[in-house]
């Protein structure tokens, strides 16, 4: 047999090690150790993770990379200052301001093996300028990377009277998921409305639904109970996610754990976005300060599926990021306290294959009939990658190598001896 590459001595996220992976043309052909096949092409992945790539199921294309643009920072850090900054940011960016950062953002997230991304979209602005050029990102880019959108009346679905006409224009642009901000909405009554109403319009067009629910630290914000109830009136199990969810840190315990409940039974997936939730919330407390994440642990545990999300880079929400998700996995695993061998490995899932299935990818994993998506870094396993945020060696795509980064290797020169340090060796017992 034949094939068009084949990476060689592989470690998977399961564990397991001395694999061969490999692929015939855009597809993953066989996966097991000591391949006696020949390729065109050879990887040797010598023992490092060899991963699918990493999914970020919560992002704003829109705004990235804006920080500073107009010369106003988000001095607060609070969550409305930078709404209120954006608002008057959007309005100076023409269609090709967008697309431009858009596409740069994409580049990075490519070199971080970074191919799947959610990104909601701003569609209060009725002349449409930023979907319509971010719908042309997602077409352009789409070889190399798949850029999920989201319908996002940012400021409301009654902001505007004619929002319905909007949704159905934006789906037309290619838009293929419905978002929706309840808890912003002018009244909680018509945030209840805005979940119904954006449900039945999702359902009547075979999308999913993607919602920030709640984001805030008010413990009586439970419009994510109304989200759960139209998802399973609506049978659209697994297809509807709650994002943010900051609130429920601040509920009690009593009522988070029939919450968790209900929405683990209804079939509600959770985007947790760590770096922003803990820069954003807690902003008007003073000691002890709450730290704004999401139940991640106890969702996990009821079955919930659950993704972590960049949310924000360099934007008037997050000054910070880089388009890795290993950042998002470290920072949940801190905030979560999700530092455990299973904790780490579930914020490992939250930012690859949960996060996969969150967003539903299609042919994603490692499996022979998968598309050949993958990732080599220089790390031994899953929590070392998380420790390290390491290099991402190759990134391959459809069977195409699209990026490739030295290892990183320092080399220390001492008065007695001459050291070279492995960045994912260097620490392990043996080394």
């Amino acid at each position: 047999m034949v094939l068009s590459l084949i990476v060689r001595n592989a470690t998977l996220p399961d564990g397991r090690t001395g694999i061969d992976i490999g692929i015939d043309g855009d597809k993953i052909a066989v996966v097991e150790p000591s391949l006696t096949a020949t390729a065109e092409r050879e990887i040797d992945a010598a023992g490092r993770l060899v991963t699918p790539p990493f999914v970020d199921a919560h992002f704003h294309i829109d705004a990235t990379l804006s920080l500073g643009l107009n010369g106003e920072y988000n001095e607060s850090g609070t969550l409305a200052e930078g709404i209120a900054l954006w608002g008057r940011m959007r309005d100076a960016f023409d269609a090709e301001a967008f697309y431009r950062r858009a596409m740069r953002y994409c580049d990075l997230a490519i070199a971080q093996g970074l191919l799947v991304i959610r990104s909601h979209v701003d569609i209060t602005d009725e002349t449409l300028v930023a979907a319509e050029a971010i719908a042309q990102v997602k077409r352009d880019i789409a070889p190399w990377l798949d850029l999920q959108l989201v319908a996002f009346p940012q400021m409301g679905y009654f902001c505007r009277p004619d929002m319905d006409t909007t949704l159905r224009r934006v789906v037309e642009l290619g838009f293929e998921v419905i978002g929706g901000i309840p808890h912003l909405e002018p009244t909680y009554a018509l945030g209840q409305d805005s979940i119904r109403i954006l449900c039945e319009f999702a359902a009547e067009q075979g999308l999913r639904v993607d919602m920030h629910c709640d984001e805030n630290d008010d413990p009586n914000s439970r419009l994510i109970q109304d989200l759960t109830y139209a998802c399973k009136r609506l049978g659209m199990a697994g297809r509807v996610t709650g994002s943010h969810l900051t609130s429920m840190h601040s509920m009690d315990n009593f009522f988070a754990a029939r919450l968790i409940t209900q929405m683990a039974d209804a079939g509600v997936c959770v985007a947790a976005n760590p770096l922003a939730n803990m820069h954003l919330q807690g902003r008007f407390d003073t000691y002890p300060k709450r730290r704004g994440m999401t139940r991640v642990p106890e969702l996990i545990a009821a079955g919930c599926k659950v993704a972590l999300g960049q949310d924000s880079t360099l934007d008037p929400w997050y000054p910070l990021g880089r388009a890795d998700m290993l950042d998002v996995a470290h920072m949940g695993a801190h905030a979560g306290h999700m530092s455990g061998r299973q904790g780490m490995r579930d914020c490992f899932d939250a930012v690859t294959s949960t996060a996969a299935e969150v967003v539903g990818v299609e042919g994603y994993g490692l499996a022979p009939g998968c598309n050949a998506d993958l990732v080599v870094l220089q790390a031994s396993d899953p929590a070392d990658a998380i420790r390290l945020q390491p290099p991402r060696l190759h990134v391959i795509r459809r069977g195409q190598e699209i990026a490739t980064t030295a290892p990183q290797v320092t080399t220390l020169s001492l008065s007695n001896r001459r050291v070279e340090l492995d960045l994912a060796r260097a620490h392990q017992p043996d080394a």
